[in-house]
């Protein structure tokens, strides 16, 4: 079994993982696991399928044929035994400009993997005021996992930091 990876994008409509499941089961695939969103007008999202060698290249080329979607698709290698635990982060600030990547940039220099990120606008229950909230997958090892806490922490003031080991 290969294991394709297919990342797409799309102008909303009703039906677009109706078409993309239809023709995975057409070609004998199975779908493994994605995320979808609707983001600003456009439906976009990533999904991991399994599917026989002989079926993937008429699987990936029925997927591109889709009326108006636009998608990549990679054929995953097998991956090696991960030596690094992972730890969900929750993290809520004021937003600001520029938040994702002074967060990432703490993830990455304090040796640890961001292995998946879902973060979002909301206005504050009582002032209004526009806040940032994400919930981090994060590869880390032991050595490096409270470096990688305490400096998040100390990223700003108003940053909370909730770990789940």
């Amino acid at each position: 079994m290969q294991h394709l990876v297919i990342s797409f994008i799309c102008p909303d409509r009703a039906g677009i993982v109706n078409s993309l499941s239809s023709i995975i089961k057409q070609h004998q695939g199975n779908w493994q696991s994605s995320s979808m969103h609707h983001l600003s007008g456009f439906f976009a999202g990533i999904i991991e399928i399994a599917v026989t060698e002989k079926n993937s290249q008429v699987l990936i080329d029925d997927i591109k044929a889709i009326d108006g979607i636009n998608a990549q698709v990679a054929i995953a290698k097998t991956e090696k035994a991960n030596e690094q635990k992972t730890i969900i982060l929750e993290l809520t600030a004021n937003d600001r400009a520029g938040i994702i990547q002074d967060i990432s940039s703490v993830i990455h220099h304090n040796k640890g993997n961001l292995l998946k990120l879902v973060s979002r606008q909301n206005n504050a229950p009582h002032s209004g005021q526009l806040m940032f909230s994400a919930k981090a997958t994060v590869a880390v090892n032991d050595t490096n996992e409270d470096k990688l806490i305490a400096a998040l922490e100390n990223l700003a003031d108003d940053l909370m930091v909730d770990v789940t080991r």
